[in-house]
């Protein structure tokens, strides 16, 4: 059988102990291989198991991909510990060592500025949730209680009328409300972030609920500065959540939102 190299991510060469944790199972230890200085977090697979046929069964199959991509994971945090890591996308191999070298030979410039540039910072996603219901609501509130002297003044009629025409108003309005408010966050927060990055929404429409995604971000946020980036995030959904409008946040994650696009494709 075939054997392939399977690429985790890769360090700065210099930083990391001996991890001790294994490659994609208990039975194939992780390997290292230093470039330049550069450090590849490395184990062997069959190759079969990831191209062929019967591969692309076998990576549709949830109970066989999601333990391996849980151990992906875990060798690049292990590592995120001492040193940063450009992390690799689950997957990635290599035909040979030289193959890997040449890959990494060929993008060494923009391997070294990511790794200098994500030293001490991890990535925080940030995920925007709105019920249009709930704006709307609060909003007609809000404009029918700046209006309330002015339609406490008319008649029945032309109260009702005027009502009208300010859920009409309300109801144009809750577009843009949401796009302005989504910007006021975003510059907030990314006032203690390096960068950060909208990314492509998955899942529009949240199962159980009258709220879907409107933003999907990913920030780059320095260890010393995440209480920070938290409060904030606090702050704009007490603000905001009686509007219907909640920012959820995960992490930390490997900064694979901010990761180059390497020049050379992976050999296999």
């Amino acid at each position: 059988m075939q054997r392939a190299l399977y690429l985790f991510g890769l360090a700065r060469r210099g930083l990391l102990p001996d991890l001790e944790v294994a490659g994609l199972d208990d039975d194939t230890p992780l390997l290292v291989e230093d470039f330049a200085n550069v450090t590849a977090l490395l184990c062997e697979v069959q190759l079969e198991e990831f191209q062929g046929p019967s591969a692309e069964t076998r990576l549709r199959d949830l109970a066989w991909v999601g333990p391996k991509a849980v151990r992906h994971e875990r060798v690049i945090e292990h590592a995120m510990q001492h040193s940063p890591v450009l992390p690799a996308p689950f997957g990635t191999l290599f035909s040979s060592r030289q193959s890997l070298h040449r890959l990494i030979e060929g993008n060494l410039a923009d391997i070294d500025a990511f790794l200098d540039r994500v030293a001490d910072k991890d990535e925080w996603a940030v995920k925007g949730l709105a019920s249009k219901a709930e704006a709307r609501e609060r909003l007609l509130a809000e404009r029918i209680d700046r209006e309330s002297e002015m339609l406490a003044s008319m008649s029945q009629g032309m109260r009702y009328f005027k009502e009208r025409q300010i859920q009409a108003a309300v109801e144009k309005e809750i577009g843009r409300w949401i796009k302005q408010t989504l910007q006021e966050v975003a510059i907030d927060l990314s006032g203690c972030s390096a960068d950060w990055y909208s990314r492509k929404i998955v899942l529009r429409v949240q199962e159980g609920t009258d709220k879907e995604t409107v933003v999907n971000w990913a920030f780059l946020v320095g260890r010393s500065s995440v209480d920070d980036f938290r409060s904030r995030i606090h702050r704009a959904n007490d603000e905001y959540s009686q509007y219907g409008l909640l920012f959820e946040l995960s992490g930390p994650w490997p900064a694979y939102s901010f990761a180059p696009q390497l020049k050379m494709e992976a050999e296999t």
